[in-house]
């Protein structure tokens, strides 16, 4: 894809291994700046989860479904946040009345985008439950019975194949979406432009993109162990932060040129 040539390298920001670091305060920054939009949709999110927690409290493989579901479709979800971001670098603040309109549009390529994620989450379970009901001793039905035959056995096995598997898969659906879905939001480009995108950003810094998904992955941890209620605040700051790690990864300055040539 041609860049905009008239913005020189010398502006462009270095991404280094510290860069998490960076993209979170950026994040937290306009947060604080504009919370209504990103709270609203922190709030919104762990209520759903919430709402699937109980209603498949004791059906373990309608709750792995739908909370992998969510977890994968929960970044289509936090995309009016980005055009939160923008306008903070900007220097305006947007409302919840933009947001929604963003989403009022009807964006094919953002429809598109949700149901192939929609589409690997479940191919993601359905994978996950051939291995655990092919390797597994006993049934698993409850959450209760994965809770005891998988994860709290000795032996070392069908847990860590799982955790393996799990990471194998969720590292392509990662480099399609981390910087994809917010260029989406930001430039008038196709799905598979900014697939390609996302992977060549990835491919060009794969030390700050994997610590970044470490981040996400252990942010979004700490929400499941405060029952969703850090979902409120965490949600937000990671669609936000994300925001930066787009700009950073694909030399975008605050006035939306995109530096360097060719992503």
């Amino acid at each position: 894809m041609n860049a905009h040539p008239t913005t020189p390298n010398s502006h462009a920001v270095p991404v280094t291994l510290a860069s998490p670091a960076r993209w979170l305060a950026l994040g937290w920054a306009d947060l604080r700046r504009n919370p209504a939009p990103g709270l609203l949709h922190g709030l919104l999110l762990a209520c759903f989860g919430w709402l699937l927690l109980w209603a498949a409290r004791d059906k373990f493989w309608l709750l792995a479904g739908a909370f992998s579901g969510f977890l994968i479709v929960a970044p289509i979800l936090a995309t009016g946040l980005y055009h939160v971001s923008r306008s903070c670098s900007s220097g305006t603040c947007v409302g919840m009345g933009e947001v929604v309109s963003l989403w009022r549009s009807g964006d094919r390529r953002l429809v598109a985008f949700g149901l192939l994620l929609g589409l690997a989450g479940t191919g993601w379970v359905l994978t996950s439950a051939g291995l655990i009901t092919l390797w597994s001793p006993v049934p698993i039905e409850k959450p209760a019975d994965f809770l005891r035959h998988v994860v709290l056995v000795r032996e070392l096995g069908l847990f860590e194949v799982w955790l393996l598997l799990g990471a194998l898969l969720a590292a392509p659906v990662y480099a399609s979406t981390v910087v994809a879905l917010p260029m989406l939001v930001d430039r008038p480009v196709g799905v598979m432009t900014a697939v390609q995108a996302s992977w060549t950003a990835v491919a060009n810094h794969p030390g700050p993109a994997v610590a970044w998904a470490l981040v996400i992955a252990l942010l979004v941890g700490l929400s499941m162990l405060t029952a969703l209620i850090g979902l409120i605040v965490i949600l937000p700051l990671i669609a936000h932060a994300s925001w930066h790690v787009y700009c950073d990864l694909t030399q975008r300055d605050t006035h939306g040129l995109i530096l360097g040539g060719q992503l």
